[in-house]
């Protein structure tokens, strides 16, 4: 493995912005849901959207948080982790340009416009909280099932007893997801969602939160002995995924046709530092593994594809707001996958693909005023957006988003950082996914009766349903 120099200093931010709010009210999304989680916290608590970003076309961007709000103590034996139902929130990132004469080149003003929950039609396995203790006010724990579930859709939730004990972690019926990357189809109808618990990869249905498809990821990546703990997990297992640190990024290729995973940590199996990128063609399932050492950062955040063969993806440290401490890594490396050495036989020292560092976060955020003990922690998302202009350039734009634990006063708000870059910053060429825009069912209906088009779109239908 070759990692080569930062060469490319000349990408800069042009804008930030954060999340505090919707129309719901402060720290509230728009999922509707009421109550409070086994924990105390609410419901509908917005917070750690950072974990994974995807571009959707336009302003428009796909956020997910993760398995849901456990930073607050209340069950150690479940990690503190509550029946937060899992979900995708819709964000548009509205970036104007700044005439002021100060601060950066461009304003970003993010709105939530929507929240979609996740869910399957198929039964899920819950836990039923048996032996596990007590809530915080002294009750028993109870069945990890929401108490939105019907008898139709089963939702998935972030508690960490909700598997099958019999089965390996790939089983797709668990409900426990803990979303982490997520890309969007070249169609606009679906995104996918990488998690940590399995890992899985699940397609699902963009408007009605329904899963569509899960994929057969590879069986190395799977541990056999399952616990509602993370740190049994780990002392029982001696191949497969550490706990929490699962199939940590997500990105698609330009063409829509192929997913490239990546694992935050190494597998149980392999040497320390040597990462596993898993490549799934989406039509056919196929599969394939790439080695990735890290640097001097402890794991991997995301990934995101230049084209159909290079990507950039995000190392970091543990380090920065939300730690106590100040951040140090928070770097992003440009990596290619052409020849590249196929190590799904291989265990220990992995062939690893060679690396190139494209940009340096923290010295950039400290170049603009922002001391590295403000730099959130977990800057996790990472996406293109649109072009813009910069000094009469264009220029691609790379939005960051951090993941603030829904810890704000901690952790900070959910933020979101943009940098522009060109191609020749880049070090490629970079070819973005074309997305088609998918219009409100409303907008839908409308658009074809005032082009006399219902009746022929329904005759069509009949003999041609969608795809």
């Amino acid at each position: 493995m070759f990692v080569a120099p930062a060469a490319h200093a000349a990408i800069d931010l042009i804008a930030m912005g954060s999340l505090s709010g919707s129309s719901a009210g402060s720290f509230a999304d728009l999922s509707g849901l009421t109550g409070v989680l086994e924990n105390g916290v609410a419901a509908n608590n917005l917070g750690g959207i950072g974990s994974g970003l995807a571009w959707a076309g336009g302003n428009t961007f796909i956020a997910t948080p993760d398995r849901g709000p456990n930073a607050t103590s209340f069950n150690a034996l479940v990690d503190d982790t509550s029946s937060y139902v899992s979900r995708f929130q819709t964000v548009d990132l509205a970036l104007t340009a700044n005439n002021s004469g100060t601060g950066l080149a461009y304003n970003l003003t993010p709105t939530l416009t929507a929240t979609t929950l996740l869910s399957s039609t198929t039964p899920l396995t819950y836990g039923s909280g048996a032996g596990l203790g007590n809530q915080i006010n002294g009750t028993p724990l109870g069945s990890g099932a929401p108490s939105i579930n019907t008898a139709s859709l089963n939702y998935f939730t972030g508690r960490s007893d909700n598997f099958n004990p019999l089965l390996p972690s790939s089983n797709p019926n668990n409900a426990r997801l803990d979303p982490e990357g997520v890309r969007v189809s070249n169609d606009g109808r679906s995104v996918f969602v990488s998690d940590e618990y399995g890992p899985y990869v699940y397609q699902f249905d963009r408007a009605t939160g329904q899963r569509i498809k899960s994929f057969a990821l590879p069986a190395n990546l799977a541990i056999a002995n399952l616990s509602a703990q993370g740190s049994v997990e780990i002392a029982n297992n001696t191949t497969g995924r550490v706990a929490n640190k699962g199939m940590e990024g997500l990105a698609i290729t330009p063409d829509g046709k192929t997913l490239v995973g990546i694992m935050q940590a190494p597998l149980e199996q392999d040497a320390k530092k040597n990462l596993r990128i898993v490549t799934i063609d989406i039509a056919t399932g196929a599969t394939h593994e790439y080695g990735y050492k890290l640097t001097t950062g402890s794991g991997v955040s995301e990934i995101v594809a230049l084209n159909d063969h290079q990507f950039l993806i995000d190392e970091r440290d543990g380090s920065g707001l939300g730690n106590g401490d100040a951040a140090v890594v928070k770097q992003v490396f440009m990596i290619d996958l052409t020849g590249a050495v196929d190590v799904s036989g291989q265990a220990g020292a992995l062939s690893a693909v060679s690396k190139v560092l494209v940009l340096d976060l923290v010295s950039v955020l400290n170049a603009h005023g922002i001391a590295s003990n403000q730099i959130p922690a977990k800057i996790e998302g990472m996406s293109f957006g649109q072009d813009v202009m910069v000094n009469g350039v264009l220029k691609h734009t790379i939005y960051f988003a951090n993941d603030n634990d829904f810890v704000p006063g901690t952790a900070g708000a959910n933020n979101f950082y943009v940098f522009a870059a060109s191609d020749a910053e880049l070090g490629a060429i970079y070819q973005a996914q074309q997305i088609a825009a998918v219009p409100e069912p409303q907008t839908y209906a409308l658009m074809l009766a005032g082009l006399g088009l219902i009746g022929c779109a329904a005759r069509r239908m009949k003999t041609k349903p969608s795809v």
